[in-house]
């Protein structure tokens, strides 16, 4: 099991890379230079790969092993990161965005793969929260240490199991795969068939739309009228994010003892009290040291709770990939996470438009609704729907 998580941790660790630059730094740097809030949210464009990695996840499913996919793709982003610390934003704006395009594309390639192995590979309630935990704790805390994972990923015994059962699965099997991938709409067909998944697909496009409109514009409004960029990138950028890790970390170890069900309720609940708190900041313009220690509990609570929320949610978006055909199931679990992200991207891209249009106040009403909906759809849901099965104790 340390194996499992040490080797997934890792992998999801180089993928958060991409990210970490983009969602930390890039918005200040852009916010600091005078660009407006609309112009920021539409950087998110960068993350587009993610959202189209659902295309080519049969290719990932039926060509080769996870072994060369991910060591491809590690290799890729290594490079990638070399190329990227000799630009500087100011002067090679183009330059490092299409460097950070390049590397969400490696990254959504390499998701998949990691993705697919993580389903074989993790077994039980108590694997899945732990794994889910390994994944997303190391994608928040993924660095530029990516060279130096392509080795390891070439040496990982754990994927000796799933190398040697491509090279055996049989004729008849492979057959029907490439019929599969011939007609591709008798994927999808699959995909939508598997228990769970439309009630699955609806919660991802929407779970994290109000918080993550919060969390990418709370910061920004503190850099106008509360706080320094480097304040800002200490308290948002490492202190908050720490709590975020924390929440995660707490999720895998709470799957372990209770339902998801039961989790999920209460912490949607706490979700949404915190952003009451935070919508209630916005109206203290005057700067202060009350105010900056309201505004860095609120962040740190939001991060916590959103931490512990986004291991929930994979480990729910599991459950429900291991139902599928395993010939579909990093092609399932790619798509859920496609639409997992494209929530997330299309309301982070509006979501500064909001605030240019109609101000900070109105836009977290707009965010708190959200929010406030979400909690209600996943309260219903354990109850009546989708995650009453997770309420039965271990």
């Amino acid at each position: 099991m340390n194996d499992k998580l040490v080797f997934l941790g890792l992998l999801y660790f180089v993928q958060g890379i991409p990210y970490g630059l983009q969602s930390s730094l890039l918005p200040v740097y852009l916010r600091g230079a005078g660009h407006s809030l609309t112009r920021i949210g539409f950087t998110k464009i960068l993350y587009f790969p993610w959202v189209l990695k659902v295309l080519w996840a049969p290719l990932v499913d039926r060509v080769g092993t996870k072994r060369r996919w991910l060591v491809g793709t590690v290799s890729g982003l290594a490079l990638t990161c070399l190329s990227s610390a000799a630009l500087a934003p100011e002067a090679h704006i183009w330059g490092v965005a299409g460097t950070l395009l390049a590397m969400n594309t490696l990254a959504s390639v390499q998701d998949i793969a990691v993705d697919g192995a993580a389903v074989g590979l993790l077994k039980g309630r108590g694997e899945l929260g732990l794994g889910n935990t390994a994944q997303v704790v190391g994608y928040k805390a993924g660095s530029v240490f990516a060279g130096g994972v392509a080795l390891f990923v070439w040496g990982a015994p754990v994927l000796d199991e799933e190398t040697v059962r491509g090279q055996q699965a049989d004729g008849s099997k492979k057959g029907g795969q490439g019929a599969d991938a011939v007609r591709p709409w008798r994927v999808w067909r699959k995909l939508l068939a598997v228990p769970g998944t439309p009630w699955t697909v609806l919660y991802v496009l929407t779970y994290k739309l109000g918080e993550q409109g919060a969390v990418t514009m709370f910061p920004l409004f503190l850099l106008d009228h509360h706080m320094t960029a480097r304040e800002l990138g200490f308290w948002n950028g490492v202190i908050a994010m720490g709590f975020s890790i924390c929440g995660s970390s707490l999720g895998g170890l709470l799957l372990a003892q209770f339902s998801i069900g039961a989790l999920m309720r209460r912490v949607f609940v706490l979700r949404t009290i915190s952003m009451v708190f935070q919508s209630s900041l916005l109206t203290v313009l005057e700067p202060s040291p009350l105010m900056k220690g309201m505004a860095v509990l609120s962040m740190s609570v939001q991060h916590f709770l959103g931490g512990l929320i986004t291991t929930l949610t994979f480990t729910t978006m599991m459950h429900c990939t291991q139902r599928a055909e395993e010939s579909i199931q990093a092609t399932h679990y790619s798509f859920l996470a496609t639409l997992e992200v494209l929530g997330k991207l299309m309301f982070s891209a509006l979501a500064g438009g909001l605030v240019d249009w109609f101000g900070f106040q109105v836009a977290f009403l707009f965010f708190l609704t959200l929010s406030a909906g979400t909690a209600l759809h996943v309260w219903t849901a354990t109850f009546t729907g989708a995650l009453r099965e997770h309420q039965q104790p271990k």
